[in-house]
């Protein structure tokens, strides 16, 4: 990949964490997604500045056993697909801020 992608939290969505997992429902259609921790990992770490490439070498591999070319590929895949149902945006230039959601708590800070 030769450009570099930003992608940010939509603010039409509502999330919660439970666990090492996040619940978020899409504000566009109502659909319910179960993100497992390596996509929570880049979901949380979406705030429209940090190119993705960043982000999946700071908050994935650097977490996880994955290789950096392999993390890459699913971090896009994962992306576009959750562009599709408006739960993160992507852009080849940062996201203003007003544009992002704040990360969710999870149950046990929220409780």
């Amino acid at each position: 990949m030769s450009k570099k992608l930003y992608v940010a939290r939509s603010p039409r969505i509502a999330a919660r964490k439970l666990g090492e997992e996040m619940l978020v429902m899409s504000g566009h259609d109502s659909t319910l997604f179960t993100l497992n921790a390596t996509a929570t990992a880049l979901w949380q770490a979406a705030d429209g500045a940090t190119p993705l490439d960043e982000i999946v070498e700071h908050s994935i591999c650097s977490e996880f056993a994955v290789q950096p070319e392999e993390a890459m590929r699913d971090a896009e895949e994962l992306v576009e697909n959750l562009s599709k149902h408006s739960i993160l945006l992507i852009s080849e230039k940062p996201i203003p801020p007003q544009s992002v959601k704040p990360v969710a708590k999870s149950a046990q800070e929220s409780a």
